[in-house]
């Protein structure tokens, strides 16, 4: 990539994030193009489709989760790094809001530019479910899938004002049902933390 096209994807990258954080996962690919100072000609050459920025928003963060997860089984046990990857997942969805819809239907869907980051989130939560299944910890009658649609119900949460304030505690309440003895067990009750400055608490990547 030359280093004009370099200078405008890292800034057309930099001001969608802004912008999607505003407005979540439907924002405006032209409000991005005006505060990033370019035509949409050149936005759609970096991001042809509102999807494709929104991946490229998102491989970073999942690439980072699932390498925390990765170093999780080793470092954490099963339960802390099944919570952890279930509070740090929320997080991410709720970073943008509206995105968990999107992530979902591309879960099963290869033509879609989110499928790869999906997966990979997907794969991440799976591997530490099947950690905390063998440890005979966690419910044995869900898996990963199941887990990551409490991903979607609980950025979902998140996001509703009216519910926001009761978010907190239904992750609580979804944590100790996914898990078999959490409070005996000294499983970490840390709650989620708020990226965004609103009034829900959504989990700190």
């Amino acid at each position: 990539m030359r280093s004009d096209a370099r200078k405008n994807y890292d800034r057309l990258l930099a001001v969608g994030r802004e912008v999607v954080t505003e407005q979540g996962a439907e924002a405006s690919l032209r409000d991005v193009a005006r505060r990033a100072g370019v035509g949409l000609g050149t936005l759609y050459r970096h991001f042809p489709t509102r999807e494709a920025l929104l991946e490229a928003l998102l491989r970073t963060n999942v690439d980072e989760l699932t390498a925390q997860a990765a170093d999780r089984e080793t470092s954490s046990t099963p339960e802390d790094a099944l919570i952890s990857w279930l509070r740090d997942s929320v997080a991410l969805t709720h970073e943008y809001r509206g995105v968990a819809a999107p992530l979902t239907a591309a879960l099963e869907d290869p033509e879609s530019a989110l499928n790869a980051s999906c997966v990979a989130l997907h794969d991440a939560g799976t591997q530490a479910l099947e950690r905390a299944h063998a440890a005979g910890v966690a419910r044995a009658d869900i898996d990963g899938t199941d887990l990551f649609a409490l991903v979607a119900a609980l950025a979902w949460l998140y996001d509703q004002p009216a519910l926001a304030q009761r978010a907190d505690h239904l992750f609580d309440v979804i944590s100790s049902a996914v898990l078999t003895g959490q409070e005996s067990n000294g499983v970490s009750q840390e709650r989620p933390r708020s990226r965004r400055g609103s009034s829900s608490k959504p989990p700190e990547l």
